[in-house]
Parts: C-alpha cells; structure tokens; sequence
C-alpha cells in the first residue's frame, strides 16, 4: 500500500462555503481518515495549502485543522510544480480568470459553481481545459445528497412509470438584518458583487434536473427583487438591486415537465429547505435533504372535492420512507473523493466537468434573459 500525495491550493477557504464544506467537512476531514482508499489498497492523500489575502486568518484556519502550509502569494503557488490542482471557491466574478490563469499553469482544476457569471467566459474556460489537456471538476453537490440518491434509486428501479412532472420548493426566510442578524452575506443581494437567486440556483436546478430527468431544453422565469433594504456585515443599511427570489418552469427532454420556485423570502412549512416532488404514472415521490417519501399506484387515496366540510384524508399519511441502506456522508466529500479517484485514474470519466459547468451558467444566463424578456428562453446544446 502506498500513499499518493496531491498537492492541493485551495483558493477561498475563508468564505463560508469554502471553509465549512470544502475544507472542513472535505479535505480535513479526508486527512483525518488517512486519506481516499482506492481498489488497489493505495490512499491518496491531499496535501493543502491555504491561499488568500488575510494571513492571519488562513493561519488560525491551518492550526485547527491540522495543515502546515499557507500562502498571500497566488501566483508563486501556481509556478510550484509540487502542488498539481487548484481548487477555488472565492468569488464568482473572479472564478474564469483564476481558473484560466491555472490551466496556463499547467494546474488541474476543481471549483464551486457558477464558473462564471456569463457563458462566454464559462465556455472559454471549458474550451481551455480541453485544449491544455487538464483535468476538471465542478461542485455538483446537491446529487449527492441522501434524500436525492435515494429518489435517484427509486427512478433507476422503474418505481415511477413515465415521469410526468418535477415540483421544487427551495429557500427560507433569510432576515434583513434589523430584527435579527441576517444568516446570509450582503453580496448575494448586491448585482455588482455577483449576487442574485437566478445566477446562484440555477445552476444548480441544471444538474439536478439533466442528471435525475432530463436535459433542460427551455425555460421561463420570473425574478423578484421583492426585500429592497438590507443590512450589511458593519450594521449598514444597503440596497438590495438584485434578485431575491426565482420562479421558473422548465421544459426537459423528452417532455417532462419542471417547475421550481427559489426564494429568499419565503417561510417553510414543508419537510426540508429544499424538496422536490415527482409525479408519474405508476407513483409519486417527495426528496428533502436526507429523506425521501414514495406513495405508489395502488396506495394512492382518491380525494374527493367539498369545500364545505373538513378534509377527512391526512395527506401525509400514506407514504412510505425510503430506508438508510448505506451511510450516507457529506455530499460535499463524496463528490471530493470521486475527484480524487478520478485523477488517480480509478475512474476513467468524470461528467461534472467545466463543460457541465458551463450549462448551468447558460441556464442562469436564459433564465435572466427571460425575466429580461418575459419570454420562453431555448437552450442550444453545448460543446467544446
């Protein structure tokens, strides 16, 4: 057995995306286990450095968890033939040009999403990639999730039948920031900082829906500024000038149809901060986070409309939990770990690629066109 070293830069790990689930949950995580074990019995084993602009702070992050290297010098952690993949999660505005800075560096890629904020860059990007010979990865988080690992077991059984139709429910109240402090940063309510609910979800309904349904062929959407005054990180009053909230309907191929409402402004009585129901011909299901409910044919009630006396069915009962067979950890290191594999050469392809980033950069470029144009919106295939 023998430990294959990656050498790691992990640009953006002071934000809280990058420090919970990318660093904490993942890499250190990852370290803490001896690294990812592969069928041949070898581990690999990533070897961080923590890039960033506050030194005190990338070194206050590095003791807690154990790493020994950090860096305020980008560009001398990318003419370091020892470390092999850059890894970014800063902002997005910024993403296309470090990333293409990094595969001129000879430098394997793995970053969050979007990949850009426009799809001409995303794609430039994705063509680069191609062209240099790299390999690359996109967080693509929510299919690794249990509850829709589980939904994509029961699709993958025929539980369904012909799927007809996808309802999605995602968000939760985020608070301005007078009555409680607000749980979320100022820039996702400032355009000029990359913010907006469309350039953020959609590219995430991309995946879920190409990867669990059906490509996205077309979409309309509906964009609302609907909380204009928020208060920011120093206690400032700021204007919130971009979206808060999306609401957008999607045609799939192979004619399912999608419908998914995003909002910062909504309070959940639901099951989970995201869920998606599924309705086919055979049965119907409903994913959250972790759980995910089925209802079938033959155990589905048959409601009858009155207006004028109680309801006497309980909607909820009647469906059936499908069971933990398997631990299920953090999507985020899952996805980490298949990467790794993947530059191991354990696993030969991987989809979640720059190119697949780039779609869900169209979608949410589409989806801003459409509320632009309060119009359908068709999505062109994309290649590189």
């Amino acid at each position: 057995m023998a430990e294959r070293r990656i050498g790691l830069i992990m640009n953006g790990v002071t934000g809280r995306m990058g420090m919970n689930q990318h660093l904490i949950r993942s890499i250190a995580a990852i370290r803490k286990d001896g690294g990812v074990k592969l069928a041949n019995g070898d581990r690999v084993m990533p070897d961080p450095i923590l890039v960033g602009r506050n030194r005190e702070k990338l070194e206050a992050l590095a003791k807690a968890h154990g790493i020994s290297r950090v860096s305020t010098d980008l560009d001398a952690c990318l003419a370091d033939s020892n470390d092999t993949l850059f890894f970014d999660a800063a902002t997005t505005q910024m993403r296309a040009g470090l990333l293409t800075k990094a595969i001129n560096a000879g430098k394997d890629i793995y970053c969050e999403k979007p990949t850009s904020d426009n799809l001409a860059e995303a794609m430039a990007v994705a063509r680069l990639a191609k062209e240099k010979g790299i390999k690359a990865g996109v967080v693509q988080d929510k299919l690794f999730l249990p509850g829709l690992r589980k939904l994509k077991m029961a699709i993958d059984s025929g539980f369904f039948g012909e799927i007809l139709s996808v309802k999605g429910e995602f968000g939760y109240w985020v608070f301005e920031g007078d009555l409680q402090p607000t749980q979320r940063p100022s820039w996702n309510y400032k355009k000029a900082e990359g913010g907006g609910m469309i350039l953020d979800m959609l590219c995430h309904w991309r995946y879920v829906l190409d990867n669990l349904f059906g490509n996205v062929e077309s979409v309309s959407c509906l964009g609302a500024t609907h909380i204009k005054r928020r208060i920011d990180e120093q206690g400032k009053a700021y204007t919130a000038d971009t979206d808060d909230a999306a609401y957008a309907t999607f045609q799939l191929e192979g004619g399912v149809i999608a419908h998914i409402n995003s909002s910062w402004v909504t309070r959940v009585r639901r099951d989970d901060l995201v869920t998606f129901q599924v309705d086919g011909t055979h049965g119907s299901a409903v994913a959250g986070l972790q759980k995910c409910w089925t209802q079938s044919r033959v155990n589905t009630p048959k409601p009858v409309w009155s207006p004028d006396t109680p309801q006497p069915i309980n909607f909820f009962e009647g469906w059936q939990e499908i069971p933990d067979t398997e631990p299920m950890p953090n999507g985020f290191r899952v996805q980490w770990e298949l990467f790794f594999k993947y530059l191991a050469g354990e696993v030969a392809t991987y989809p979640w690629d720059l190119l697949a980033g780039a779609k869900g950069v169209q979608l949410a470029e589409a989806g801003l066109q459409s509320w632009a144009e309060r119009r359908w919106v068709d999505l062109p295939k994309l290649e590189v």
